[in-house]
């Protein structure tokens, strides 16, 4: 075995992504986001969340964030949440260079994107301390695009009935993915 094939065989060899075991609960937070509750209009009960890109990335980090404030309260869930956060990452790095993005700015705009979640993940750890909704409302009209007939409320009420159960949800079942949108 040559000196450069040794050296080279642990990076090649590595058995497996180390992400895999969030890899569900990843899954289960972009299902959650798609959930029609968070787009649909007032007037079938829904949140107004546009039906974009911006505002399906909006959902996402909303969900994300929910289950990222419920993994900082548990000690052993703080390293997969990091893993967790890799894995939203490498997905944007994806969906950007799918519709376009050359190579060259994608880490400006994967920059920006993580900015975003870090600015969402402090306003709603604020907002969700809150008894009431109303800086729930507030952060929700900050930091989502709605489309016409937009219902703030309908969202805040969404974001804080998935916090709840998250709250409810045992760390094994968190990383297992079993979480379900009130």
């Amino acid at each position: 075995m040559s000196l450069l094939s040794r050296l080279l065989k642990p990076l090649l060899n590595r058995g497996g992504d180390d992400r895999d075991p969030v890899r569900p609960l990843w899954h289960r937070t972009v299902e959650l986001a798609r959930d029609p509750r968070w787009y649909g209009a007032r007037e079938i009960g829904g949140g107004g969340v546009a039906d974009t890109v911006a505002g399906r990335f909006d959902a996402i980090t909303l969900v994300l964030c929910a289950v990222l404030l419920r993994m900082e309260r548990e000690p052993a869930l703080v390293p997969p949440s990091v893993l967790l956060t890799e894995l939203f990452v490498d997905d944007m790095d994806g969906q950007l260079r799918q519709s376009g993005v050359g190579d060259l700015v994608v880490g400006k705009h994967i920059g920006k994107l993580v900015s975003s979640l870090g600015g969402r993940l402090g306003a709603l750890r604020e907002a969700l301390a809150e008894a009431d909704d109303a800086a729930l409302v507030a952060a929700v009209e900050r930091n989502v695009s709605l489309g016409a007939g937009a219902n703030p409320p309908r969202v805040a009420q969404l974001l804080r009935g998935l916090a709840g159960a998250l709250d409810a949800t045992s760390g094994e079942n968190l990383l297992a993915a079993r979480i379900v949108l009130p």
